[in-house]
């Protein structure tokens, strides 16, 4: 989110309108205030297992801060599809594997026990499968020996900032050509 946010100055064709979380105590928001960006929690659990309350509050907050696009950036929570059809065309998220592979969680983990040899991330489009909306950039790097699920998250996050805040710029622009990194 900081790294999204940083980048949007100048002559970058968005800026930032608000930083919304579903954890009131997310440290993303302390920082999105701190870039005088607009940040506010709804607070997924006061909803209970009513996740169409819940996310019928987060449609009328991001109504009210008029976003043209939404960017996801550690939002762990699997939007269902009547969500994501609203916002449909205009939702990115960033997936920590080489979408298709390894949607959903534990994709280091999952990368390193299939032997792989290559791993990265993705930036997509949100749609109502999980992970599975169409991809707008990846980043490629080299698995190595002795490669850990938490060395590999420290050496994929630069790559993740720079994919997310390229494809962004892009996508604000009106281009959704795919963004190939590494």
């Amino acid at each position: 989110m900081v790294a999204l946010a940083q980048s949007m100055v100048g002559d970058h064709p968005a800026r930032p309108v608000l930083v919304l979380s579903n954890d009131p105590n997310a440290g993303g928001l302390a920082k999105a205030r701190d870039l005088g960006i607009t940040a506010d929690a709804i607070d997924h659990k006061r909803f209970g297992k009513d996740r169409a309350a819940f996310e019928d509050a987060l449609h009328k907050r991001l109504i009210q801060a008029v976003p043209d696009i939404i960017c996801l950036a550690g939002f762990m929570r699997i939007l269902t599809p009547d969500f994501a059809a609203k916002w449909e065309g205009r939702m990115l998220n960033i997936h920590p594997s080489l979408l298709p592979k390894y949607k959903g969680l534990h994709t280091h983990t999952r990368a390193l026990a299939a032997g792989d040899t290559d791993h990265g991330c993705t930036v997509h489009q949100v749609t109502a499968a999980l992970d599975d909306g169409p991809i707008l950039g990846q980043a490629h790097m080299a698995l190595q020996d002795g490669d850990t699920s938490a060395s590999l998250a420290t050496k994929l996050l630069p790559l993740e900032h720079a994919l997310y805040v390229a494809v962004l710029r892009r996508f604000a622009s009106g281009d959704a050509t795919p963004v190939m990194l590494g």
